[in-house]
Order: C-alpha cells, then sequence, then structure tokens
C-alpha cells in the first residue's frame, strides 16, 4: 500500500500551472513538521480523489486565506495528449546505462534556472531525454499547448503523451517514479495535482499540490530519515523562494551586463544553429532591454540589496554553511535532490560575469564543481538531430 508522507488539501482540482507562480506557500509551510498521522494516508484515496476532479480525504494542516478561492477548471484532460504534437528535435542526450524506458521530451530554454533544474536531474539519474529549444520571444515549439511557459516535458505513456508540468514537480514525479519502479508514469502525475485560486488583488493563478514531495509506498522508517527528507525539500523549497530571485538582479544590473549574458545565452544555447538571424537578433537585443528593466522591478519585489551581489552572496554563504554541515554535499556522499536543484539553477548563470564574482567571493565553487564532476560521470552521450 502506498503511503504518503505528506499534507493535501481538501479540494483539488486539474488545470495547468505556471512555473513561476508559488501556491506552494500557501499549503506548506517550511518551518512546519509533519503530523505523524498524515503518514496513514494511502496515495488509492488521493488517486480516486484526483480522478473524480473533486476533494480526497485526509487532514488539512495548513490553512487557505479566506481571500484566496479555490477555482473550477473547465479542461481536466489538459495534461494528457492522445497524438504526440508535432515538434523537431534539435539534439538527443543518451545514457547506455538508462534503464528508465521513458521516451521524454524536453521543451526547453538552455539557460532558464527551472530548465537547467530539471536537465541537472535526468543528467544526475542517467535518464536519456531529446530537447526541442524554444524561442524565448515568439515560443513556436510549444503553440501545441495550453501552458505556455517551459520547462514542458513530454513523456509517451499508454495511450498517449503525458504532459508534466513545473520544474520542481517534474523532478518528484520522476523522481517518484523511479525509485519505484513498478508504477505508471501517468498515474503517479495524478498524485501532483494542479489546481488554480485567486489572490488577494484578483489575479487567477495555479500551482501544483504535493511538489516537493517525493512518494513512497511505506513511510520513513524512523525520525531521522524523516528528518532528512523534510531537510531536503526545505532547501528545495528556498531555492526555488529564494536563490533563484537573486539571480535576474545580478545577470541584468546594467544594460552592458544584460547584453553580455543575452549574448552568453545566445552561445551556450546554440540559437545560430536553431533559430533565424532576425529571431536571435531580436531574442539577444529585445530580450536583453525587457530584462534589464524587468530585473529592477524583480529587485524590489524580492527584497534584495541596493548591493545585489551581496545577495547573491548571502545566498550562496547559507547553502555552503547547511552542506558543511553534512559534508561533501547536503545528501551527504552523494547529491540528493537539494543538491541538484541548486546546482541546476546556479548553472543557468555559469557563463555570466555574476558567477565569476560568486565564485571569488564565496565556498560555492568546491561543492559546485563536485556536483558537476558526480553528474559528469553518467558520461551522456549529446546526439545532434538530422534537420
Amino acid at each position: 500500500m502506498w503511503r504518503p508522507t505528506f499534507t493535501i488539501l481538501k479540494k483539488i482540482v486539474i488545470h495547468p500551472l505556471k512555473e513561476n507562480v508559488t501556491f506552494s506557500k500557501i499549503l506548506y509551510s517550511t518551518k512546519s513538521r509533519l503530523p505523524k498521522s498524515t503518514a496513514k494516508l494511502t496515495l488509492v484515496s488521493a488517486s480516486v480523489g484526483v480522478l473524480v476532479g473533486a476533494g480526497y480525504g485526509g487532514y488539512t494542516h495548513y490553512k487557505i486565506n479566506a481571500k484566496k478561492k479555490l477555482s473550477p477548471v473547465e479542461n481536466e484532460e489538459f495534461a494528457f495528449l492522445r497524438q504526440a504534437p508535432e515538434y523537431k528535435a534539435h539534439y538527443k542526450v543518451t545514457f547506455d546505462t538508462d534503464t528508465s524506458n521513458l521516451q521524454l521530451i524536453l521543451f526547453q530554454y538552455q539557460t532558464c534556472p527551472f530548465c537547467c533544474k530539471v536537465r541537472a536531474y535526468l543528467n544526475s539519474k542517467g535518464i536519456s531525454y531529446e530537447v526541442v529549444e524554444v524561442d524565448a520571444v515568439l515560443r513556436q515549439a510549444i503553440k501545441w499547448s495550453g501552458y505556455k511557459k517551459v520547462p514542458i516535458l513530454l513523456a509517451k505513456v499508454d495511450g498517449g503523451y503525458q504532459q508534466l508540468l513545473d520544474s520542481t514537480a517534474i523532478i518528484s514525479v520522476l523522481e517518484t517514479h523511479r525509485q519505484d519502479g513498478t508504477s505508471q508514469l501517468r498515474d503517479v502525475a495524478k498524485l501532483y495535482p494542479a489546481s488554480t485560486f485567486t489572490t488577494d488583488d484578483g489575479k487567477t493563478m495555479t500551482d501544483i499540490a504535493n511538489k516537493y514531495f517525493v512518494m513512497h509506498k511505506a513511510a520513513p522508517p524512523n525520525e531521522r530519515e524523516r528528518a532528512i527528507e523534510l531537510e531536503e525539500r526545505e532547501w528545495r523549497q528556498w531555492a526555488d523562494k529564494v536563490l533563484v530571485h537573486t539571480l535576474s538582479p545580478n545577470v541584468y544590473s546594467t544594460m552592458d551586463e544584460a547584453l553580455e549574458t543575452f549574448k552568453w545565452f545566445e552561445e551556450t544555447g546554440g540559437w545560430k544553429k536553431f533559430f533565424a538571424a532576425w529571431e536571435c537578433a531580436l531574442m539577444v537585443y529585445g530580450g536583453a532591454t525587457a530584462m534589464w528593466i524587468i530585473a529592477k522591478r524583480l529587485k524590489k519585489r524580492h527584497n534584495i540589496k541596493d548591493d545585489v551581489r551581496q545577495s547573491l552572496y548571502d545566498a550562496a554563504n547559507d547553502w555552503t554553511g547547511a552542506v558543511k554541515r553534512r559534508g561533501r554535499f547536503l545528501g551527504g556522499d552523494c547529491p540528493n535532490l537539494a543538491d541538484i536543484t541548486v546546482y541546476g539553477v546556479l548553472s543557468s548563470i555559469e557563463g555570466c560575469r555574476a558567477f565569476q564574482d560568486l565564485r571569488e567571493n564565496t565556498d560555492i565553487s568546491k561543492w559546485y564543481d563536485d556536483v558537476k564532476e558526480s553528474i559528469l560521470m553518467q558520461a551522456g552521450k549529446v546526439v545532434a538531430m538530422s534537420a
């Protein structure tokens, strides 16, 4: 019998989620400890509740602000496709040791921190996948989807294709499937239902429930294992809520730095190979200008210090301090999901001036290079797809 170690909502509905929205701050408090009673809830009851598009049984430990109201969604089959959409893969990453039996297509921006998280996970676990590089401005490669953000991971399943959305949820779904080894991917995906809600200012937002949780058929055997899992979840959430918000104000702090960053994006993303010259110019100059302006707003919204580098250094110091208490990685001798997540986020700015400053002014380099080396040891092969 499957047993989750998480808290669930009383009312869940299916809806395409948005990558950068954080509904989990309503559902999950990193300061809270999971009550032992929640370990008694079964994923069977959760699955049944999701299938009927209604609530499922269980005790709710976290309250939702009364001004935020869950809303029904009309298209409950959004995440499942009967047929594969038209797409052109730009390259494929293959692993000779891959035993996952998964057929995956990743729609991404090469330097998007959320996409980098997913690639870091796939590479660390030796899971093969195809890559479709999406035009960051026109996004024509994902026009088939009702969801207009990346990453989108499309997985071939019985009867069609399953869309997996939200980088954190993608990692949790795949890790649950990998650890279990017997459940169908589509069934696992149903354990991470998306919800829509209205904020105090009237905006409609969506996010996915349980996305920081890896599901188990049995509760962790002891208090120590539960504490380790909780710490991993907290740092994965910290990467989404704190670390990622320090990036834009740093890599787009001036117009020159924004252009420098986008030119690196163009190079590392292979844009000149995949897109027309005018599209590349639009992405580089239009993207740099837009992000230079947006970064100023993000700086204020996320309380980034006037010296934006210091906020980046502070985040890195918080992380390395936690790692040092555990050993080589937060996961001890091997990177865990938090290590992979933080590495993935930081890898998105590896070629930027801000990252070089980060190396020189914090102790992040040793840990970062060790995670990178552990991933490279999987020896994946990058195969260019024919035109």
